[in-house]
C-alpha cells in the first residue's frame, strides 16, 4: 500500500484526490486548531496520530464489508473453479456466455456480486491515496504551521535574486521540487520548499542569504518544536540521522534513528497476518496470483522499511501508526466476523439482495404472478370466438378478396397464388373460380356444424 500511496503523493491535484486531500486538510487543520486552542499542544506527530486514527475509524464498514466477501467468497471458490474447469479450453462465444451466466447464478445463490470484493477497495483507494498529500505538504493544510514559515518567507522574498537561490536549493535532495514545475516567485511555493529542509538545507540557505540569519534561527527552532516527537526531528531523514549518531558514536541516536522505520515494517506485517488468508486449494502452486500474495507478504513490509529510511520520518510515523491501526482493528474485525458463520452472512446478502430488486421494481413473486394472470387472460381471450363467428369472419375475408378490383394488390396476390398452383389466371375466369370456392367451402362449413351437432 505504500508504494502505490508514494506515487499518488505526487499527483495530488488530480481531480477527486484533490477534493478528498482538501477535505482531509480540514480534519487535520481541525485537529491542529483543537489541540492548541484547548491543550496547548503544537505537535505534528501528534496530529498524524489521531487523524490517522480518525480515517481509519471512518473506513471500518468498508473493511468490514470487504471481509465478509473474502470469508464467503471462500465457499464459493470451489463451485467457481468447478465450473471453469467444465469450460477449459472452450473458447467460443457461446461457451464463454454460458460460463458467465453459471458463475453468475452461483453469486446470486449466495446473495451477492463480482464487484462486491473490489468496491469497498475501489472506494478506499482514492482515500488512501489522498492521504500523502495530506502528510507530505502539512503547510497546504494546517493554517497554524504555516503561519509559522510565513515571516522567514517574507524575508526571503524581500532579498535580492530570492528566486534564483530557492530554485537551486530547492531542485537538489531533499527537497526535490523542479523549478518547472513550481512557481517558486510565490509564497506558498516557498513554504513547501521550507518545510522540506533539513538541518544541512539550512545552513546552505543562510550561506547564500546571510541577512535573514535571526528569523531563520527563529524559525528552525519552531519547527523543531512543531517535529519532535519523541525526541525524533519528523522532519528529518533516518538515514541522515543515522548516519550522524554513527559519527557521533551516540547509541541513543543509533536507537532513535532506525525505531520509525523498523516499526513502520514490523507493524505492516502484523497487520497482514492479521488479515483472514483465503483457503488453500491445490491450484495454489499452481495460482501465479495466490504466490504473488504470500511474496508481498514479506516484500512489502521491508520496502516500507527502505523507504522509512529515505523519506522524512514523519511519513514513517505514518505508516507504523496506520499499520497499528489496522492491527487493533483487524483484531475487533476478526472477532465480530467469527460470531457470524458463512450461513448468516449468506442471509443477511440473501436479504439485502432481495430488498434492492424490491426497490428497482416488484418482487419476484409479484412477476410471477402477474405474468400467471396475464397469461390467463390471454387464453380467455382466445377461447371466447366461436366457431360460427370464426367461419363468418373466414367468409367475409374471402369474399373481400374475390371482389378485388382488378390491377389492385389483392387481385395481383391472388393472381400469383393461381399461377403457382397451376390453375386459371385471367381475371373473370378466376372471378368465376373463387366464386364456386366461396359456395363449396359455404357447403362444408354447414355440413361440419350439422355433424357436430
Amino acid at each position: 500500500m505504500e508504494v502505490y500511496g508514494l506515487l499518488a503523493a505526487g499527483y495530488g491535484n488530480w481531480p477527486v484526490i484533490k477534493q478528498i486531500a482538501w477535505l482531509l486538510g480540514q480534519i487535520m487543520n481541525g485537529i491542529y486548531n483543537v489541540m492548541s486552542g484547548l491543550f496547548g499542544i503544537e505537535n505534528i506527530g501528534i496530529c498524524i496520530i489521531i487523524f490517522t486514527i480518525i480515517v481509519y475509524t471512518f473506513m471500518i464498514p468498508l473493511t468490514i464489508k470487504q471481509q465478509k466477501f473474502s470469508k464467503m467468497q471462500a465457499v464459493m471458490t470451489p463451485e467457481i473453479q468447478k465450473i471453469q474447469k467444465k469450460y477449459e479450453g472452450k473458447k467460443d462465444q457461446a461457451s464463454m456466455l454460458k460460463q458467465q451466466e453459471e458463475i453468475q447464478v452461483v453469486y446470486d445463490k449466495y446473495g451477492t456480486t463480482m464487484s462486491s470484493g473490489c468496491l469497498p477497495l475501489l472506494i478506499q483507494m482514492p482515500v488512501l491515496f489522498a492521504l500523502y498529500p495530506v502528510i507530505q505538504n502539512i503547510p497546504n493544510y494546517v493554517n497554524g504551521v504555516k503561519e509559522v514559515y510565513m515571516p522567514v518567507v517574507e524575508k526571503i522574498m524581500a532579498t535580492n535574486g530570492f528566486q534564483s537561490i530557492m530554485e537551486t536549493i530547492g531542485s537538489e535532495s531533499p527537497v526535490l521540487m523542479n523549478p518547472s514545475s513550481y512557481d517558486y516567485s510565490q509564497a506558498d511555493t516557498l513554504v513547501n520548499v521550507l518545510y522540506k529542509f533539513q538541518d544541512a538545507t539550512w545552513g546552505k540557505l543562510l550561506d547564500q542569504m546571510p541577512g535573514i540569519t535571526d528569523i531563520a534561527q527563529s524559525t528552525m527552532e519552531s519547527v523543531t518544536h512543531l517535529n519532535s516527537f519523541l525526541g525524533i526531528n519528523i522532519g528529518e531523514q533516518p538515514l541522515t540521522m543515522l548516519t550522524s549518531a554513527f559519527r557521533d558514536f551516540s547509541v541513543p541516536g543509533i536507537i532513535l534513528a532506525i525505531i520509525i522505520p523498523v516499526m513502520a515494517g514490523l507493524t505492516q506485517f502484523i497487520s497482514v497476518k492479521l488479515q483472514p488468508q483465503a483457503a488453500s486449494t491445490a491450484n495454489d502452486k499452481d495460482n501465479p496470483m495466490a504466490s504473488s500474495m504470500k511474496t508481498m507478504t514479506y516484500t512489502m513490509p521491508l520496502i516500507s522499511v527502505v523507504f522509512g529510511f529515505t523519506l522524512p520520518a514523519g511519513l514513517g510515523l505514518y505508516w507504523a501508526v496506520s499499520a497499528l491501526v489496522r492491527c487493533v482493528q483487524q483484531l475487533a474485525i476478526n472477532k465480530y466476523l467469527s460470531k457470524k458463520s458463512v450461513e448468516d452472512i449468506i442471509e443477511e446478502n440473501q436479504k439485502k439482495a432481495a430488498k434492492k430488486r424490491e426497490k428497482k421494481g416488484a418482487s419476484a413473486k409479484e412477476i410471477n404472478r402477474m405474468a400467471t394472470i396475464s397469461a390467463r387472460n390471454v387464453e380467455a381471450k382466445k377461447s371466447k370466438m366461436s366457431d360460427s363467428e370464426r367461419d363468418e369472419k373466414i367468409k367475409k375475408a374471402r369474399q373481400l378478396a374475390d371482389n378485388a378490383k382488378p390491377g389492385s394488390l389483392t387481385a395481383k396476390a391472388n393472381l400469383v397464388s393461381r399461377y403457382n398452383s397451376g390453375r386459371k389466371t385471367q381475371e373473370q375466369d378466376v372471378h368465376q373460380e373463387n366464386s364456386e370456392e366461396s359456395k363449396t367451402e359455404d357447403k362444408n362449413n354447414k355440413t361440419s356444424r350439422k355433424k357436430k351437432k
